[in-house]
């Protein structure tokens, strides 16, 4: 395949495909950029890779040359002829056309064997965060998730307590991630060029280590203290036991008045526990 911004416009123009703001289209033409994504993300003949939005296929036809299978969600039908000449020299790669957030992800999956189960994705900024969290909730069982996000959104994945950016999602992947920062994205590798710099953001699933008693009382308990940011644990959680969860904030030097924002996800696990006992 050939990579250029020429290129692309010939391939896309041939097709008279049109870009659709409603899906936040930005699709790579810079092959570097793709090789550096792919070495730095430890891709190989062992990996099972769900790519989600493959666009025209500029990263899925590397990810083929290089993975065991390739499984692509694109929510845009009008993609296929694109993706079947782009990728047609392949037989390791399935594109399913279909809106990722509604996919049963774990049971495509059980069509396939494999070592590693890696997600990657190019995500514009509206999506980023429920695909993110579909990715946890539908326990897909990826040992690592490779995203290509807005700069800015992804500096908030590695948020910390006290911090603007630190919530819900923070905790979230603080639970099951490691989060690293893998390279920063110029807006000149991508047609249309976007108004925003990116970033490639790993997760690396870790080994639990919170000793939780109930998970779903413990992100319940997460969620609900965010529920409205500016406000208290005192008022977010009226539906608690408040007596036990100002016992336990009490440890930390804390009071129903703080805020969700300023506990760290140690101090959520304590809560959480507490309450279950």
């Amino acid at each position: 395949m050939e990579y250029s911004p020429k290129k692309m416009n010939e391939i896309l123009n041939s097709n008279s495909f049109k870009f659709k703001k409603k899906f936040g289209q930005n699709f790579i033409v810079d092959e570097n950029v793709i090789d550096k994504i792919i070495y730095s993300a430890g891709i190989d003949k062992d990996t099972m890779v769900v790519e989600i939005g493959p666009g025209a296929g500029s990263l899925t036809y590397k990810l083929c040359s290089v993975a065991k299978n390739v499984l692509c969600y694109e929510i845009d039908d009008s993609l296929r002829d694109i993706l079947s000449n782009n990728l047609g020299g392949f037989d390791n790669v399935i594109v399913k056309y279909c809106d990722f957030l509604n996919a049963d992800v774990c049971s495509d999956l059980k069509d396939y064997s494999y070592d590693k189960l890696y997600v990657v994705a190019n995500l514009p900024y509206y999506i980023t965060t429920p695909i993110i969290m579909k990715i946890i909730e539908d326990k897909i069982p990826a040992q690592k998730i490779v995203v290509m996000v807005q700069k800015e959104v992804g500096d908030r994945f590695k948020a910390v307590p006290g911090s603007r950016d630190y919530g819900s999602l923070s905790i979230y992947l603080n639970y099951y991630f490691d989060v690293y920062k893998l390279m920063d994205i110029s807006r000149n590798i991508f047609i249309p060029k976007p108004n925003v710099d990116s970033i490639i953001v790993e997760f690396r699933r870790k080994n639990n280590s919170f000793n939780i008693i109930d998970e779903d009382l413990f992100f319940r308990l997460v969620r609900d203290s965010f529920r409205q940011k500016r406000k208290t644990l005192k008022n977010n959680l009226k539906g608690y036991d408040l007596s036990i969860i100002e016992s336990v904030l009490g440890k930390y030097g804390y009071d129903l008045s703080v805020r969700a924002e300023n506990l760290s996800i140690d101090v959520f696990v304590d809560i959480s526990n507490n309450l279950t006992r």
